[in-house]
C-alpha cells in the first residue's frame, strides 16, 4: 500500500493538522476544527510506514500541545517545551497506529479507537497522566457533546475522530469508484454528527435524593497579582474573599439577593492554614456568620506528623461550629504540587524551590454534605480526570462544585480551557456545575452545559442562583468506563 502523499506534502499536512486541532480549544474554541485536525493527520499518515506515521504524528503533536499549552510558559519555557514534547509522544503512537489500521477494512472505526486509547493512556501514564487536550474537551458547543451522557467523554472523542477519518475514507472510496462504500461512510458520519441533536439534555432538577433545586452562591475575591507570585500575598487573598462574602451578606440582608444554602469559595482562598492560624479561622467564621450559611473553603493545611507534606483541601465551614467535613485533593499535579525525584531535580532546577513541600494525595472522593445538599467536589485540574468526577457521582452527588486557582495562569487561555471541561462534565453527568476561581473564571453551569452567572477574569464579586439538583446516573458513569 502506497502513502497517499509524498513526504514533503505529508509533513506540511501533519503540521497543519496539529495547528488546526489546537484551534478547537480556547482562545479560538471552534470545536469542529478537531474533526478537521483528525482528518488532516489521517491523510498525512495513510498507508505510510510505521516510522513515517510515528514521525508525522510526533510533528502534529508538538505543534498541537505547543499551542494548546502555551500558558505553561508562565511556569517557564523549559517546562513548556518539555511537556510539549513529552505529551506529543502519545500523538506519535496515534500516527504509528493510524498508518497501520488504514490498511484494514472499516478504517474509521479503528482510527477513532486509537484516539480513545491514546487519551485513556495519556490520562494515566505517567504520574497519573494528563488528559488536558482530549478532543472531547473542545466539544461543549457541538452536537458531539450530546454523546457524553451516553458514553462519557471517551465516546465524544470517538465520535469526533470517527467523523474525521470517515470524511477521508469516503473521499478515497468515491475516487476509487466504490460509491456504495462512500455513501455508507457519509451516512455514518452524518448520523453520528446529527442524531445526537435529537437527544434531550436535562435542565431542571429532580427529586431523586432530595429537593429539585437549591440556592447557592459563588465568590471570586481576586488576587493582588497573577503569575507565579499570585499567592505570595496570602493574607490579602483571604481578606479579598472575606470582603466579597460580607458584601454578599449585606445584599441578602437588604433583599437584593436570596439566602444561599451554602457559599463556594475557590481553591487556595486561604493559603493560611486555618487550623493553625487563629486569625484566618476567625475571619472565615465571621464571613460564614454574616452570610448565615456554611462556606466551602479552599485551603492549604499542614499534614499532621509530616513536616514535609501539605494538603490541598476543601473544608465545610459551619457558621456555628466552624470546620466540619473535609476533602483532600486526591490527584495532586506532578511538578506543580509535588516534585517527583525531588532530591535529583531540585539540584538542577532552582525554580522548584518555590514548592518547598509536597502536596500529599487524599484517598477519599469529594463527597460532602453542605447546606443540606449532597455535593461532589473536585479541585482545579481534577475536573479533567473522568475517574475523579465519576467517583463523586457514584457517591451520590447531586451538584458538582469545582474550586480552582487560575491566578497563576491569568491572562492566558487556560481558564477558558478549564471552563470548557467543566461544561462538558455538566452534560456528561447531568449535573449543575458551580465553579469558583480566585481570579476567574467563575460560573454556574446548568446540566445542559449552558453557562450562567459568569464572573470574568480580573473581576471580583459574587453570584447567587437557584440551581437544579439531580440524582441518579447517566449511562456515562458505567458505559464511559467501558468505552
Amino acid at each position: 500500500m502506497q502513502p497517499l502523499l509524498g513526504l514533503p506534502r505529508a509533513i506540511g499536512v501533519a503540521a497543519l493538522a496539529g495547528i488546526v486541532m489546537s484551534l478547537a480549544f480556547a482562545p479560538v474554541a471552534f470545536g469542529a476544527y478537531a474533526v478537521v485536525g483528525v482528518a488532516l493527520l489521517t491523510v498525512a499518515v495513510w498507508g505510510g510506514s510505521v516510522r513515517r506515521g510515528a514521525g508525522l504524528g510526533l510533528l502534529a503533536g508538538v505543534l498541537f500541545f505547543g499551542l494548546l499549552l502555551g500558558w505553561m510558559r508562565v511556569i517557564g519555557w523549559d517546562a513548556w517545551l518539555l511537556l510539549t514534547v513529552f505529551w506529543a509522544l502519545w500523538f506519535a503512537l496515534v500516527g504509528l497506529g493510524t498508518a497501520l489500521v488504514t490498511r484494514l477494512p472499516a478504517a474509521p472505526i479503528w482510527v477513532a479507537s486509537l484516539w480513545v486509547l491514546q487519551e485513556a493512556l495519556r490520562a494515566r501514564i505517567p504520574f497519573g497522566g494528563f488528559p488536558w487536550g482530549d478532543l472531547a474537551f473542545a466539544q461543549p458547543d457541538t452536537p458531539f457533546a450530546r454523546l457524553a451522557p451516553l458514553g462519557g467523554s471517551p465516546l465524544v472523542t470517538f465520535g469526533v475522530a470517527f467523523v474525521g477519518a470517515a470524511i477521508v475514507t469516503l473521499v478515497l472510496d468515491h475516487r476509487a469508484g466504490r460509491q456504495r462504500l462512500a455513501v455508507a461512510w457519509f451516512a455514518a458520519a452524518a448520523a453520528i454528527t446529527l442524531v445526537p441533536l435529537a437527544l434531550p439534555l436535562p435542565v431542571s432538577g429532580d427529586t431523586d435524593g432530595g429537593a429539585p433545586t437549591a440556592v447557592v452562591a459563588i465568590v471570586q475575591g481576586g488576587t493582588p497579582q497573577v503569575g507565579m507570585g499570585a499567592m505570595d500575598v496570602r493574607r490579602a487573598v483571604l481578606d479579598n474573599h472575606v470582603a466579597q462574602t460580607l458584601d454578599l451578606a449585606r445584599a441578602v440582608a437588604e433583599g437584593r439577593a436570596e439566602q444561599p444554602a451554602f457559599v463556594l469559595w475557590p481553591e487556595h482562598a486561604s493559603v493560611l492554614d486555618p487550623f493553625t492560624d487563629a486569625s484566618a479561622a476567625a475571619a472565615i467564621t465571621a464571613a460564614a456568620r454574616a452570610v448565615d450559611a456554611p462556606i466551602l473553603v479552599g485551603a492549604v493545611i499542614s499534614v499532621p506528623d509530616d513536616p514535609q507534606g501539605v494538603w490541598n483541601v476543601s473544608i465545610v465551614w459551619d457558621p456555628d461550629t466552624g470546620p466540619t467535613q473535609m476533602y483532600i485533593k486526591t490527584h495532586p499535579v506532578p511538578f506543580g504540587e509535588y516534585i517527583p525525584f525531588r532530591d535529583f531535580l531540585a539540584q538542577h532546577i532552582a525554580r522548584f524551590d518555590r514548592i518547598p513541600r509536597d502536596f500529599r494525595a487524599g484517598t477519599e472522593p469529594g463527597n460532602l454534605s453542605i447546606g443540606g445538599i449532597s455535593i461532589g467536589n473536585v479541585i482545579c485540574f481534577e475536573i479533567a480526570y473522568g475517574d475523579v468526577v465519576s467517583a463523586v457521582i457514584d457517591g451520590g452527588a447531586r451538584l458538582l462544585t469545582v474550586q480552582t486557582n487560575n491566578a497563576t495562569y491569568g491572562g492566558t487561555p487556560q481558564p477558558e480551557q478549564q471552563l470548557a471541561i467543566s461544561r462538558l462534565r455538566a452534560i456528561e453527568f447531568g449535573r449543575t456545575v458551580t465553579v469558583a476561581a480566585t481570579s476567574g473564571i467563575s460560573a454556574i453551569i446548568d446540566p445542559s452545559g449552558t453557562v450562567h452567572d459568569r464572573i470574568d477574569e480580573s473581576e471580583v464579586g459574587w453570584r447567587v442562583a437557584e440551581v437544579a439538583l439531580r440524582g441518579g446516573n447517566t449511562p456515562a458513569v458505567t458505559i464511559g468506563r467501558a468505552v
